[in-house]
């Protein structure tokens, strides 16, 4: 059962005791040895990372969250929503935290990923992601995968940006289709992992990434079924890699390698 929204400050930003079950977001996983990657590699990210106004809750939430050191947490065990926390607040802090992170995963590999090599978004032969925003793009259009990600990471950005979407301050509450919102920002940005496993993944084991790839698309993954932001037939592109992936924690899971991530049969085109 979901909880009220506790009277600490609030969504994106709260800032709340070291005990509070809501910092188990900041310790997903090894964020020091990740972050170590991203600033070897910073020159190559797509974008700088989404930053909060310094003196603001989500700065210190930020900064608190790149200062977490704790690597041996449980991912399956760390998204579950703890008791009395509020359900919308934790897919707020979520949702901007994934957002910021497949952003700087995304640009390791942007250099690699161009009009040339990646005329489409697509998910080897069988899936191909086309935009529509409601704006620019009203109906369902194909695009380069670069421009696709491009204008996600707009897309994503304007929203978390928007107050009445995630509000910063308890006196704004959280609009009827927030969640509806999420969905549909984490669905999008899943279809980043696909393009970038299936037609980037010698990219990430050449850049050493491939460990840190694969615990952010974990961390990402149990949240998202754990709590049913991505449907099943989304996540279906990248079920044998995952499979793989989540043995451990799964072991009724089959084991296969990464490359059987790539699909090979018809093609098929969501927005």
């Amino acid at each position: 059962m979901e909880s009220g929204r506790s009277s600490s400050p609030v969504g994106l930003g709260h800032l709340v005791s070291d005990r509070n079950p809501r910092n188990l977001l900041l310790s997903l996983f090894n964020m020091t040895s990740f972050l170590e990657f991203l600033q070897v590699n910073k020159h190559k990210t797509f974008r700088p990372k989404k930053r909060f106004p310094q003196g603001t809750m989500r700065y210190q939430l930020h900064k608190r969250a790149e200062a977490t050191l704790n690597s041996g947490l449980d991912l399956k065990a760390a998204v579950r929503l703890p008791s009395n926390e509020n359900f919308d607040d934790w897919i707020a802090v979520h949702t901007v935290d994934f957002f910021n992170r497949i952003n700087l995963l995304y640009g390791t590999i942007s250099d690699a990923c161009t009009k040339t090599t990646c005329p489409t978004m697509s998910g080897g032969s069988k899936y191909e992601y086309l935009w529509q925003d409601g704006e620019q793009y009203k109906k369902p259009t194909r695009i380069p995968a670069p421009d696709y990600v491009f204008l996600l990471m707009d897309w994503i950005e304007v929203r978390i940006n928007d107050d009445t979407i995630f509000p910063s301050c308890m006196d704004l509450p959280f609009p009827k289709d927030f969640r509806a919102i999420c969905k549909k920002i984490l669905t999008r940005l899943f279809r980043v992992f696909v393009h970038t496993y299936i037609h980037h993944f010698d990219r990430i084991v050449d850049l050493g990434a491939e460990p840190h790839a694969n615990t952010l698309y974990k961390h990402f993954y149990f949240f998202v079924t754990e709590h049913s932001m991505v449907s099943a037939k989304e996540l279906e592109a990248l079920r044998e890699m995952t499979e793989r992936l989540t043995a451990d924690c799964c072991p009724a899971s089959s084991s296969s390698s990464a490359a059987s991530a790539r699909p090979s049969s018809t093609s098929n085109k969501p927005r």
